[in-house]
């Protein structure tokens, strides 16, 4: 499925309409440059899922992973910073995938061999406007059906 958003307020929406479109539980790679709007749009889709406000939802570059909800329902990660997979499984990632939750992995193409073939992935990437502006578009694809929808979308 594509997406296209002009603005931060339209990834965040985009984030909220994803959020049910994700697995209940499993892994989702979220890829893109830097300054791409992962971060913008993961803010929707925790929101959403784990009820919190966007605006305490902040990229874990340097904290490497944030929880959201009560009990947790979304671990968000970034391994921009680590480079070798003894550091990525030090975070306890198999045990993240393990949880009846929703993992948004920021880098995680770069270590797909550990995270599985079968995780979901939302790829963001830049549209050129008009010179100054841009857009993006999302790609979100999934090898499985999701397991939550709300009724608006079911």
């Amino acid at each position: 499925m594509h997406f296209e958003a002009h603005t931060p307020e339209e990834m965040i929406a985009l984030g909220r309409i994803l959020a049910y479109r994700m697995p209940q539980q499993g892994a989702v790679i979220v890829s893109g440059e830097l300054g791409a709007g992962k971060t913008t749009l993961i803010k929707g889709i925790a929101a959403e899922r784990a009820g919190v406000d966007p605006a305490v939802v902040s990229s874990p570059t340097f904290a490497l992973i944030h929880e959201y909800g009560e009990p947790p329902t979304v671990y968000h990660l970034d391994l921009y910073r680590l480079e070798t997979d003894a550091e990525v499984l030090g975070l306890g990632l198999i045990d993240l995938l393990e949880e009846d939750a929703l993992v948004l992995i920021e880098w995680g193409e770069r270590f797909v061999h550990l995270i599985g073939a079968g995780a979901a992935q939302l790829t963001i990437s830049e549209i050129p406007l008009s010179p100054g502006t841009s857009a993006r578009r999302v790609l979100y694809t999934s090898p499985a059906p999701s397991s939550v929808a709300p009724s608006s979308l079911a």
